[in-house]
Parts: structure tokens; C-alpha cells; sequence
């Protein structure tokens, strides 16, 4: 048994909690960074299932941070096509729209995760400790005394929850959660297409729910994400690979031709949660710890990232000046700021997913005009690619490192 002393304790070294380790670590933060396993540093010829669509704004957090050059899969997208299965509304977004090469990246969460801890290796405030898992705490006045799952023992100024939907530390922490479930099952999978993605990210619009093809950094593989409701989850997962292929192209309009799945099909319930408070003394939540989205935005890390340059900024000036990093007053201005973005987020994505599940033909008609009226106004598409590209993150990003020299230029 050993006695651990840290400024803050991180529980989940994923992309959050490892972009805000070392964040802190860099900015002059003692930082102990706790996950329960050590990722796989093997890759194969497929991508892995799980996948993120990297925007502008975390790209440049990642560049910033210098792990976006260990990153060796990438999958840049140029163009974004919507539409509705059976329907004449579109919507068709290009990089040219906003005079940028390119509206994101597919990447792997294994990469992102391995490029920033090769980066941590080289931050001595940070100390990681994997294989390691938090199993209790005791808070008290001035900081939490944390029980590790092998008898370590560790005081922190601050505790902070990267640890997932599932948080163990929101629960230990005893910080409601409030959850909705949407009623749908995503089946994830890597496939390989007759025809090149080209770069384009593709979403169709179903009336069972949406499915998405997202270009990997090969020109014929496409990571899917095909949201359906349970019943016809049931029926797709008991199909053999070639039968499951073909319902898939059917699907997805024969946008790419042939397809064959690469990976076995993973099945996720899809639900919204956030919890009712991000933060409370000595503890704050980031990342899907703090709230989860429906992946029809694709938004997921985008959103962890952004909190974790929110705390990162908030505790970054609280240590300049001289003031106790786990005090509420220090965390409340984070807990606001991001709740209410989640919470804009998840109404957005919760509306969405309503508008096009409606089957009522007057409402049909109105989203496919609606799609189209978009497309066609250069001011409204601009708004929807900027959003996109995560530019609010781009110009805290900016503010960030003018104050604390924490980001490469």
C-alpha cells in the first residue's frame, strides 16, 4: 500500500480525461490520472468500431496538445450529404461553403487515446496510474482521501470524473442523473464499399431512425452507425453477415454500392443523460461522465473536449491566482457554462430526432422543404458548417493560450 499526493485526481484516462490531464500538467498542475486498463497498442488492417467525428475546434485542441501528429488514421471529410429516405429534401455541405480543406475527421478512439498518452509520457506533472481503479472516497474540508482497488491510498485537492456514462465517480459523489431513452438501439460496424466515400460524411434519414456512413482514412471502408428501433435492431442482428450487408445497402439508397462488413456489429441502447449537477466541492464531471447526446450530431468528444478546455481554463486561472482548486466558487462558473451547452445540445438532438420520426405527410413535406430552403440560403448552411466545425472551441482555444501558454502554436 502507498500514500498518493495530487493537486487533482483524473478517474478515466480516455480522450477526455487524458487532453485534460495534460492540460493542467502542463499548465504547472500536479495531476494523478487514474484508468482501469492499459489500451491496445496493436491496430489491424480494419478500423476500429468505435469512432469519432473529430471537428475543427477539437482537432486543433489535439494539434495544440501535440498529439494530433502521432495520429497516423485519419479520415478527413470534405463534403457532408443529408436527406430523407423516400424524399426530395437534401442537404449537401462542402469545406469550399467556408473556404476550409476540409469540415473534420473520422479517427479511431483507441489513436486519439494512445497519441495522448505518448504525450503524457512526456509531462512529468502528470502521473498515470493504469491498471488502476478508483473503489471509494471520503470527502472532507480541505481535500478527498480516495481508496484505490489495490490499497492505495490518495489525498487530492479535486476530484474529476472522466470516467464515462456509467461514472463511478458520479455515483460516489452521489450527483443525481437524469436520463431519457430515446427508444433506440445503434448497430456500429466497419464495412468496406464497391464505391470510394470521397471524403463525404453521409446521413439518411429513416422513418425507423438515422443512418450514417462515415469515411475512414481508407478510400473504401466507411464506419456506420445505423440507429433503429428495437424490434428491427432484433431482426438485423440475427441475420448472417452477407443478408445483413445487402438490407444495409438497401438502406443507405446503394449510395456506395456493394458493401461488406469488415467487423462484427456491435449493438448500443441509446439514451440522453446528464447529470443534474456537473459539479459540487472538490468534484466536477466531464465528458460523457457529465452527459451523453443521441450520435445523430456526431458531437460526443467534440463536447468532452470543450469541457475539458472549459476546466482546464477555469482551474488554470484559479491557480494563478493562488486559489483553492476544488473550492465550489472555483468549479460553479465550469458547472453553468457547460450544463447549459449540454443542455442546448441534447434539445436539439432530442428535437431532430422527433421532427424526423414524425410520419405525418404535412410534416414530411415541411422537413424536405426545410432541408432544401437550407441548403440553398449561404448565410444558414455557413451557420450549420461553423457549428460543425466547432468554432466557438476554436476561439476560446485562442483565449486560452494567450493566458496560459499551455498549447503548441
Amino acid at each position: 500500500m502507498a500514500f498518493l499526493e495530487s493537486q487533482v485526481t483524473v478517474v478515466g484516462g480516455g480522450m477526455v480525461g487524458a487532453a485534460l490531464a495534460l492540460m493542467l500538467g502542463r499548465g504547472g498542475v500536479k495531476v494523478l490520472l487514474l484508468d482501469g486498463q492499459v489500451p491496445a497498442a496493436a491496430f489491424g488492417d480494419v478500423a476500429d468500431t468505435r469512432v469519432s467525428a473529430i471537428s475543427e475546434g477539437s482537432r486543433q485542441i489535439l494539434a495544440g496538445l501535440k498529439a494530433w501528429p502521432h495520429i497516423q488514421r485519419k479520415g478527413p471529410y470534405q463534403a457532408m450529404s443529408v436527406w430523407e429516405k423516400d424524399c426530395f429534401g437534401k442537404l449537401d455541405f462542402s469545406a469550399e461553403d467556408v473556404k476550409a480543406e476540409v469540415l473534420g475527421h473520422i479517427v479511431e478512439n483507441r489513436q486519439i487515446q494512445l497519441a495522448l498518452w505518448q504525450e503524457l509520457g512526456q509531462c512529468p506533472a502528470v502521473t498515470l496510474k493504469a491498471p488502476a481503479k478508483l473503489t471509494g472516497l471520503e470527502q472532507g474540508q480541505e481535500r478527498l482521501m480516495l481508496t484505490l482497488d489495490n490499497g492505495d491510498l490518495v489525498a487530492t485537492g479535486l476530484l474529476v470524473g472522466a470516467d464515462g456514462a456509467n461514472s463511478l465517480v458520479r455515483t460516489l459523489a452521489d450527483l443525481p442523473l437524469i436520463f431519457h431513452d430515446y427508444g433506440h438501439h445503434a448497430l456500429v460496424a466497419t464495412v468496406a464499399t464497391e464505391l470510394p466515400h470521397e471524403g463525404c460524411a453521409r446521413q439518411v434519414f429513416r422513418p425507423q431512425g438515422p443512418l450514417a456512413f462515415l469515411p475512414l482514412w481508407q478510400p473504401n471502408q466507411c464506419s456506420i452507425v445505423w440507429s433503429t428501433v428495437p424490434s428491427e435492431a432484433d431482426a438485423l442482428m440475427a441475420l448472417a453477415p452477407e443478408a445483413f450487408s445487402q438490407r444495409l445497402r438497401l438502406a443507405f439508397d446503394n449510395r456506395l454500392g456493394a458493401l461488406t462488413l469488415l467487423s462484427d456489429v456491435q449493438r448500443l441502447p441509446l439514451t440522453a443523460r446528464y447529470a443534474r449537477d456537473f459539479v459540487k466541492p472538490r468534484i466536477a464531471l466531464v465528458g460523457d461522465a457529465a452527459h451523453s447526446i443521441h450520435p445523430l450530431a456526431g458531437q460526443g468528444v467534440n463536447l468532452g473536449l470543450a469541457d475539458a478546455l472549459a476546466l482546464a481554463e477555469q482551474l488554470l486561472d484559479a491557480l494563478g491566482a493562488d486559489k483553492d482548486l476544488g473550492d465550489l466558487k472555483v468549479l460553479a462558473p465550469y458547472g453553468r457554462a457547460r450544463k447549459a451547452q449540454a443542455l442546448k445540445m441534447l434539445a436539439a438532438m432530442g428535437s431532430l430526432k422527433t421532427l424526423f420520426g414524425n410520419g405525418n405527410p404535412l410534416i414530411k413535406l415541411m422537413r424536405n422543404a426545410g432541408l432544401a430552403g437550407v441548403g440553398s440560403v449561404p448565410v444558414m448552411k455557413r451557420l450549420f458548417i461553423e457549428e460543425a466545425r466547432g468554432v466557438a472551441v476554436q476561439e476560446q482555444l485562442v483565449k486560452v493560450r494567450d493566458k496560459h501558454q499551455i498549447f503548441s502554436p
